[in-house]
C-alpha cells in the first residue's frame, strides 16, 4: 500500500495494490497487520455502508469523545467528493478542509483520524460508500458543522442538495466549540 500525505497531520490517502487480470481485480481493502505496520493503530469495530444518488450531501459529521471515531472510508461502487474538516483545536490546520474524489476506479481510501468532521457527496447515482469506524455509533455524542459554511469555501458543485433534517440544522463554525 502506498501512503499519500495530505498536508494535514494524521490525515492520509491510502492507495492499495490492485491486481488486475482478464477476470477482474483483487485487492486487500483492509489488513490489520499491514495497517498497524504502517502506523495506523485504530481498532476498527464497526463497518457502515450507504447507498446514495447525485444531488445529496451527507455531512459534516463527527462524534465527540469519549465516543470519537477514526474512519477509513472508500467507495465500492460509483464516486464521491469526500470532504473532511480538521476540528482539533490545537492543530496547526484547525478549521482547514481537505477534499478528494474517491471512486471505484481509483480504489483510493482516506484515513480520517479522530478530530475531523466528515462528509461526502455522490458524483454518480447508486454510489455505494463504505467506512470502518473505531467506535460504534453513539447518538448522544454526534455533532456536525454546516455543510455549506462559507468559512470553509467547499465547492460541493451542488446548489440545492438533498439533506437530512439533522444536516440542515448543524451549527456554523463561528459558533463551534471543539470537544477535541
Amino acid at each position: 500500500m502506498e501512503i499519500i500525505e495530505t498536508g494535514i497531520e494524521g490525515l492520509k490517502v491510502i492507495k492499495p495494490r490492485v491486481f488486475k487480470d482478464p477476470r477482474g481485480y483483487f485487492f486487500e481493502s483492509y489488513n490489520q497487520k499491514i495497517f498497524n505496520d504502517l502506523g495506523f493503530n485504530d481498532d476498527f469495530i464497526q463497518d457502515n455502508q450507504s447507498l446514495s444518488n447525485t444531488g445529496i450531501v451527507r455531512g459534516m459529521h463527527f462524534q465527540s469523545p469519549p465516543h470519537a471515531q477514526a474512519k477509513l472510508v472508500r467507495v465500492i461502487k460509483g464516486a464521491v467528493q469526500d470532504v473532511v474538516i480538521d476540528i482539533r483545536k490545537n492543530s496547526k490546520t484547525y478549521g482547514k478542509h481537505f477534499s478528494i474524489e474517491l471512486t471505484e476506479e481509483n480504489f483510493l481510501m482516506l484515513y480520517v483520524p479522530v478530530g475531523f468532521a466528515h462528509g461526502f457527496a455522490p458524483l454518480v447515482d447508486q454510489t455505494i460508500f463504505s467506512y470502518k469506524c473505531s467506535d460504534v455509533y453513539h447518538p448522544e455524542s454526534e455533532g456536525g458543522l454546516m455543510w455549506n459554511d462559507s468559512e470553509f469555501g467547499i465547492d460541493w458543485a451542488i446548489k440545492e442538495p438533498i439533506l437530512s433534517e439533522k444536516d440542515k440544522n448543524h451549527q456554523p463554525f463561528s459558533l463551534f466549540i471543539s470537544p477535541f
